[in-house]
């Protein structure tokens, strides 16, 4: 075990507090493309049975109206986090006719990006700029990349260690600065670390050859996997690749996340620098808006990570100015697949490990990432995404070179007394099983979930197409099939009214036109809260 880990949670275990590393809050926000019974992006629009994607706190959409977007609720234990995400598949499937939920991260099939439609919430002012800033990302970037899904992993440490390890540091200053830097330390680790999720978790080494229409050339740079089907073979996560969230306009740039007042700076900058680029694209043409804004990023939330830093929102209050007025609340993680073989794209297993891994970050030690570290992060990130099951496969560590085997090895052995302690008490030891479960991907690239995909699609003869549709035929059957407890039905039907309800007060609530409702949104610091923002409208 690294000394520092050892240290830290020493103290903790001198203090008699080790229990305090359990009880931490999860939550799961898992995208889904809609799509027909022969695979292809639905059309319809986002079912109003399902209540208002603009104010629904569980079912809303994210970059498409066919990508919805399920939402659970933060808890402590993992299975009721897990349980609450398999309802929302029960809810949705139940409600979308012969439609099926698209069961893995690269999309289904594209006939070009006009078939992907972007994502409406209404007439409301905020409703209209959500529309808006997607439309300038399809203008930036194109919509196949848009319509790449995955898991997003909220956690928050338990809220009762942080004045206990306050104390055990002897830092001074107020627990909500520390809580902060604590939660920066993390997110910094995950960066140096998180190549690993991508090896163990990635699930997304091949796409439909359609995904490039119109930009063949890039299709070009891969493999042919089958007549429909091109992938690499040693990707284990080809979503974070640079044909997926990657972009030419973020390439360079550097929001530091080495305080949390160079983070929210680092931001608001790239907020407010115009890029000369966008304004070749223009921001609005003929009378239509194609972009927010023709700076390097049109709204905070357009900067991609691996992870965030998050504050909860209160009504009408940006996001990054909640990170600034208190501090950071939970870490985003955004870096995992859906795996197809699961119904809801994340198993149990998972969950536990992934937070004993951000244990594992909040634990070590974490320096300011400077210099050469940089772009060590990077390379190692990209390389295991793109060919990371290559046989003897290295990764660049403090100057020098190191197998991944090896050093995946280290973390799992660090990891795996986290999970000792997190099993105090608990019958069965889940955490360690989730821990032994993924020594043979270790050992074995071949045993992790990418190459199983790609085994798969060979054994079966099957295309990624047909591969993703066997799979939500599947999942769509036994969601149809299960019934929902009558107090949680009554509970979604309830939400789902509710929601437009509040859509409907939203829209009728507005002041001013939408042009006059830009010039003061973006009249204000990003640090200020904008003009009639709504609390779940506020999450672009």
């Amino acid at each position: 075990m690294k000394q520092d880990i050892e240290f830290r949670l020493g103290q903790l275990v001198s203090a008699g507090q080790q229990r305090l590393l359990a009880g931490g809050l999860k939550g799961l926000e898992k995208e889904s493309l809609r799509v027909t019974g022969d695979a292809r992006i639905a059309a319809t629009p986002h079912p109003s049975s399902l209540g208002s994607a603009l104010t629904h706190p569980h079912i809303t959409t994210d970059y498409s109206e066919a990508l919805i977007e399920l939402i659970t609720p933060p808890s402590a234990d993992a299975e009721a986090t897990l349980e609450y995400l398999a309802d929302l598949h029960r809810f949705v499937c139940q409600h979308v006719g012969d439609e099926l939920l698209w069961p893995v991260s690269m999309p289904c099939e594209i006939a070009g990006d006009e078939s992907i439609p972007i994502a409406r919430y209404g007439s409301s002012n905020i409703g209209r700029m959500k529309h808006v800033y997607r439309v300038g990302l399809a203008w930036r970037y194109g919509r196949a990349m848009q319509a790449i899904a995955g898991v997003h992993f909220n956690y928050s440490l338990n809220e009762d260690l942080w004045p206990v390890w306050h104390e055990l540091q002897g830092r001074r200053g107020g627990l909500m600065q520390f809580r902060s830097e604590e939660y920066l330390g993390l997110i910094r680790n995950v960066k140096r670390y998180g190549w690993i999720v991508l090896y163990l978790f990635g699930a997304s080494p091949a796409l439909a050859k359609s995904f490039f229409s119109g930009k063949q050339e890039l299709g070009k740079r891969f493999p042919v996997f089958d007549t429909a089907t091109l992938y690499r073979p040693h990707a284990t996560s080809l979503r974070m690749s640079d044909i997926g969230y990657r972009n030419d306009s973020q390439s360079d740039l550097d929001i530091s996340c080495n305080s949390l007042e160079q983070y929210v700076r680092c931001l608001a900058e790239a907020v407010n620098t115009h890029y000369p680029p966008y304004d070749k694209i223009g921001v609005k043409v003929n009378g239509e808006y194609r972009q927010l804004s023709a700076n390097i990023l049109q709204i905070s939330n357009e900067y991609y990570s691996a992870i965030r830093p998050k504050q909860i929102t209160e009504s009408g209050e940006r996001p990054v100015a909640a990170l600034r007025r208190r501090g950071v609340h939970y870490v985003e993680l955004r870096s995992v697949d859906l795996c197809g073989n699961y119904p809801v794209g994340v198993s149990l297993e998972q969950l536990r490990f992934l937070e004993l891994f951000l244990l594992y970050c909040f634990l070590r030690e974490s320096p300011p990432v400077e210099g050469q570290e940089k772009a060590d992060i990077a390379a190692n990130s990209f390389g295991v995404a793109c060919c990371g099951r290559t046989p003897g496969f290295s990764l660049k560590r403090a100057g020098s070179e190191v197998s991944l085997r090896d050093w995946a090895g280290e973390i799992l052995n660090d990891i795996a007394v986290i999970a000792d302690i997190l099993d105090e008490s608990r019958p069965g030891r889940p955490y360690r099983s989730s821990v032994d479960g993924l020594l043979p991907a270790v050992a074995d690239p071949e045993a992790t979930p990418s190459a199983r995909v790609l085994r798969e699609m060979s054994e079966r003869k099957e295309s990624f197409i047909d591969y993703g549709l066997r799979l939500a035929r599947s999942h769509g059957q036994q969601f149809r099939a299960e019934p929902l407890a009558p107090e949680r039905l009554a509970e979604f039907h309830n939400q789902a009214a509710a929601s437009l309800e509040r859509q409907r007060q939203i829209e009728a609530s507005d002041r001013v036109g939408f042009d006059e409702y830009l010039r003061q949104y973006f009249a204000k610091s990003l640090l200020e809260d904008p003009p009639q923002m709504q609390r779940r409208a506020g999450n672009a």
